[in-house]
Order: C-alpha cells, then sequence, then structure tokens
C-alpha cells in the first residue's frame, strides 16, 4: 500500500485500531504511521509494535506534512480534533473523515475551502474485515488522492461511493447501525425461544448461528434476500405461520421503517 507520504491517524480507538490492523496486514509500513491516541494502555500497544504513537498533537513534530488525515474521532470530540491538527494539514494533504454527522462543509470550515475532503461511514463489522463503507468526496479530491481513500477503506471491506452527500445519513442509519440491529435480532429471536420452551443456551446459541449462517448463505448466493427467503417458506408450513406475523401491514417493515427515519433525522442532527 502506497500513500505517498505520511498518514496520521487522529483517534485509535475500536474503528481506528481495525483499519490501523487492515492498512498494517496489507503492507503499510508501520513507520509510515503516526497515531494521535490519549489512551496509554492503548498507546503502550502500539509502541510495542514500532508504531509512532503520542498522546496528543502537540507531541508530534511541527515538520510533519502526511498525505492523509485520518479523523477517526467521535463527534462530539471533532472540534477539538481539528483544532490541534491544524497546523499538520497542506493544501496537499487528504483529510478523510468516518465521524456521524460531520458534513464536507464541516471540515471545509475547519480547515479552508481548498481543503480536499473525503467523508465516509463505516461500520464495526470492519474489525474482522468484512465491513461496508460508503464515501463522498469534495471536488477538491483528485482521483489519486481518492484512489487513495478507496484502498485504505477497502483494508477492512467493500466500499461505494455516492456523489449526494444527503445520501450518507441514511447510509449512517443503515449500515453504521445495521450491525446493532442484528444482533437485536439474534436477542429477540432467543428470547422467542425461550419463551417457547427452548432452554436458554440452546436458544441462544440457536438465534446466533442461525443469523451468522443465513447471513454467509446470502453473501454467497447471487439471488435476492426475498428469493432466499422463499426457499425456506413451504406452502403452509411452519415458517408461514410465522412470516403472516412479521410481514403484516403494521409489523416488520413499518417498524424498520420508522427506525431507519429516526437515525437518518439524528445523524442530520449531529451536522447542526
Amino acid at each position: 500500500m502506497k500513500l505517498g507520504g505520511d498518514l496520521l491517524l487522529v483517534g485509535c480507538g475500536k474503528m481506528g485500531r481495525a483499519m490501523l490492523e487492515g492498512w498494517l496486514g496489507r503492507g503499510l509500513p508501520p513507520n509510515e504511521v503516526a497515531i494521535i491516541e490519549p489512551n496509554t494502555e492503548i498507546g503502550g500497544a502500539l509502541r510495542s509494535r514500532g508504531l509512532r504513537h503520542v498522546a496528543n498533537a502537540d507531541a508530534l513534530p511541527v515538520s510533519l506534512r502526511p498525505a492523509v488525515v485520518l479523523l477517526a474521532v467521535k463527534p462530539q470530540m471533532m472540534d477539538g480534533a481539528v483544532k490541534s491538527i491544524a497546523q499538520f494539514a497542506t493544501p496537499g494533504t487528504l483529510l478523510l473523515s468516518i465521524a456521524a454527522g460531520k458534513t464536507l462543509a464541516y471540515f471545509g470550515r475547519q480547515f479552508g475551502e481548498g481543503a480536499a475532503v473525503i467523508r465516509a461511514m463505516p461500520n464495526t463489522p470492519a474489525a474482522v474485515g468484512r465491513g461496508i463503507t460508503v464515501a463522498v468526496a469534495n471536488p477538491r479530491v483528485t482521483l489519486a488522492q481518492r484512489a487513495i481513500a478507496d484502498a485504505l477503506l477497502a483494508a477492512v471491506g467493500e466500499v461505494a461511493w455516492v456523489e449526494d452527500e444527503s445520501q450518507i445519513d441514511a447510509v449512517t442509519a443503515v449500515s453504521g447501525g445495521g450491525p446493532a440491529y442484528v444482533f437485536l435480532l439474534m436477542e429477540v429471536l432467543a428470547q422467542a425461544g425461550i419463551a417457547a420452551g427452548l432452554p436458554t443456551e440452546l436458544a441462544e446459541c440457536l438465534a446466533r448461528r442461525t443469523v451468522e449462517g443465513a447471513g454467509e448463505l446470502s453473501r454467497q448466493s447471487e439471488e435476492s434476500p426475498a428469493v432466499l427467503r422463499k426457499h425456506v417458506t413451504s406452502p403452509g408450513g411452519t415458517t408461514l405461520e410465522a412470516l403472516k406475523i412479521l410481514m403484516a401491514d403494521d409489523a416488520l417493515q413499518p417498524l424498520f421503517t420508522r427506525a431507519i427515519a429516526a437515525a437518518t433525522r439524528r445523524s442530520r442532527e449531529l451536522a447542526d
């Protein structure tokens, strides 16, 4: 993986660490990465692997001019983060943010309207290399910079691009929060099994393995989820009886539509 210069990673929490592992696994030299992370335990682990770690931007060499700055801090911490690293962002620096709600216009105000900025939304399966990230670039991003961003994001899963930034709010709602909805499905499926008389351990195992297996089946299949569902649903069978409830006019689909709409609204509120 070639970036044409150093990479400055601002924040090394769960998502930042997942991405870092992906980059190193794809051959990015550790000495080309500088990391700002205030957590001392995480910092010690990074230094033990030969990575350049500092607790705050003041400890970075003033001569640092990274090719890429990746902002992996929580939205409520972003104002402080961008102020602390503004001096290291040159006109040729690519600014890549994975924070929810922080818009391209926001970063334009922080770094100047000439800044090359990409806003991306990954999700937590990135931790196992199976994430999905959707990104949008402002007009100052060059084709070369977009290719670099694509390579960085692809290190933890699939990458898709949109031209309309407003779609990122819905992306945040669907795939950013999506793993939580799937984990909730595991929970409620297990609880329903317990209510039907199964032992807790067995019900939880069945729920987890069923969701895992169905996801893998979907990944390997060229058929749509609707077709795969029909394959499991025999006429007059048990699955059909359950689906009559789950697919009722006032059941799962309208519930999810309201839930995604609420999350999309919240993503837009974060931008304000």
